[in-house]
């Protein structure tokens, strides 16, 4: 699968369907500082905006719905969807961040940035570095490293 023709249709999907999102995880990476290995699409949506934005998913071919995860006592909500490529066996997964009181700023400070077709939502560096904090995994680290260098340079 081609992640940004993905990305492309998605972003397209959520915004012909009225939900308000904003790009966040490894391809907001991309966006702030530097490309990296990602195969997921993670965006960030308000609760009452999910059955809709699962609906837009569903019809762009993320029919396997792992549904709601939660973390953090419930603080951190992630709906998780994925596609499924028979043909070439790949899979792509689509984590729908949920707007709790806990990342409420992180929702707020997010931008809007040029892209292929128009603006796109982004979660901006400092609530992309707050999101990493509170996984706290290598990999984020790493990233919040990266981001706070392209944040000095900027």
């Amino acid at each position: 699968m081609d992640l940004i023709a993905e990305l492309e249709a998605l972003c397209e999907g959520l915004t012909a369907g009225g939900v308000d999102f904003a790009l966040c995880g490894g391809l907001a990476m991309a966006v702030h500082a530097f490309p990296r290995a990602t195969l997921d699409i993670d965006v960030m949506i308000e609760p009452e905006s999910l059955d809709r934005a699962k609906e837009i998913a569903r019809g762009l071919g993320f029919a396997v719905d792992a549904g709601l995860m939660t973390f953090k006592g419930g603080a951190i909500r992630i709906h998780r969807m994925t596609k499924l490529a028979p043909e070439s066996g790949s899979h792509l997964m689509l984590d729908m961040l949920l707007v709790t009181p806990l990342i409420r700023g992180v929702w707020e400070s997010r931008q809007k940035v040029r892209w292929l077709k128009g603006d796109l939502p982004v979660v901006s560096p400092q609530g992309l570095i707050e999101l990493k904090s509170l996984r706290g995994s290598g990999q984020d680290a790493d990233d919040i490293v990266a981001l706070r260098r392209a944040i000095d340079e900027g």
